[in-house]
């Protein structure tokens, strides 16, 4: 029996709605409506397109989102000039540099030149430390969307093993601190895999959820994994196909159609971690954007807006958000 695939676009979706009815609350009670900066370094279409898909879900929410275009030549201490404007201008609860930026440029720079406060990546050293101290206040976006991925589908990471494939900054190690944590929504048992692991499918074979952020495209195979795994596949990727009409097609790091076939779940690419990645940035943008209106205010959780509402033609559950304005 083929996995159940994961509709992350309407887990997104969903999430955005609640983003949506914090944003109308904020601005009810303190006259704040949330801001974004996205700033793009970079003429690479791919780059544009994701900058874009975050302008529409910033529209959507209902966030004040501005995007700045800076020429491919821009130097470091150019950009770190402009971050540090931004870090200043009240308008902007948070601010995205959208990576890669161009050679030459010390990516670890750029995320230390971000004010820790709107730091909605969550990559600054110190957000990096809460997250590790057990008490994250801006989760990385793209394992923040996993996280929410999974229990909104009822596979909560809760005392299950979960490989990663993958030991990025962005990614992989975020999501094992995440998991790691002694929450109800956590203990998870996690192993990373990255370049100097040996033999990993002897070790991806025994995840119950197998999280994949290689870079290499459909890299793992049916033969790599369990019956009944629940794949998160994070990659994508541009592959030549000439019997396509465009002449190529887009896949992930995971090799969809073998792995399917095994799994008890797995997420498409497109249309499954990309658009939760987004829908995280606005929870993200939401939660700096009430630290900043007031120290009163609760921390912003997307729980606040949801209830859980069973889908009983399948063993899942998706959520669905309540009006703020009902409670």
């Amino acid at each position: 029996m083929s996995a159940v695939i994961i509709d992350g676009r309407r887990i997104a979706e969903n999430v955005r709605l609640g983003v949506k009815y914090g944003v109308q609350e904020l601005k009810s009670k303190t006259g704040v409506v949330p801001g974004l900066a996205v700033v793009l370094v970079s003429d690479d279409p791919a780059s544009g397109r994701y900058v874009a898909a975050k302008e529409r879900a910033a529209k959507e929410s209902g966030i004040y989102s501005q995007t700045f275009k800076l020429p491919a030549s821009t130097s470091e201490p150019d950009l770190l000039d402009f971050i540090d404007n931004l870090n200043r201008d009240d308008r902007f609860h948070g601010i995205l540099v959208q990576f890669p930026v161009p050679h030459g440029i010390d990516m670890l720079n750029v995320i230390n030149a971000v004010d820790p406060l709107k730091d909605i990546e969550g990559l600054h050293p110190l957000d990096v430390g809460w997250l590790l101290a057990g008490e994250p206040r801006f989760v990385p976006c793209t394992p923040a969307g996993i996280h929410r991925m999974l229990v909104s589908i009822g596979h909560h990471p809760d005392g299950k093993h979960v490989v990663v494939v993958g030991g990025s900054l962005i990614v992989g190690r975020p999501l094992a601190a995440l998991l790691l944590q002694e929450k109800p929504w956590a203990n998870a048992t996690v192993t990373i895999c990255h370049l100097g692991t040996t033999d990993v499918p002897s070790i991806t074979r025994m995840a119950d959820i197998l999280v994949v952020a290689t870079g290499n495209p459909q890299g793992i195979t049916g033969d790599m994994v369990k019956k009944g795994v629940v794949v998160v596949d994070v990659g994508i990727h541009t592959i030549p196909d000439p019997t396509r009409k465009k002449g190529y097609r887009i896949v992930g790091d995971v090799d969809f159609d073998s792995v399917k076939e095994k799994a008890s779940a797995i997420t498409p690419v497109p249309g499954g971690v990309g658009v939760m990645t987004v829908a995280m940035l606005m929870v993200n943008t939401l939660k700096a954007a009430r630290l900043s209106a007031s120290p009163l205010l609760p921390p912003f959780r997307i729980e606040d807006y949801m209830h859980i509402r069973p889908r009983y033609d399948t063993a899942h559950t998706y959520l669905t958000y309540r009006d703020p304005t009902s409670r």
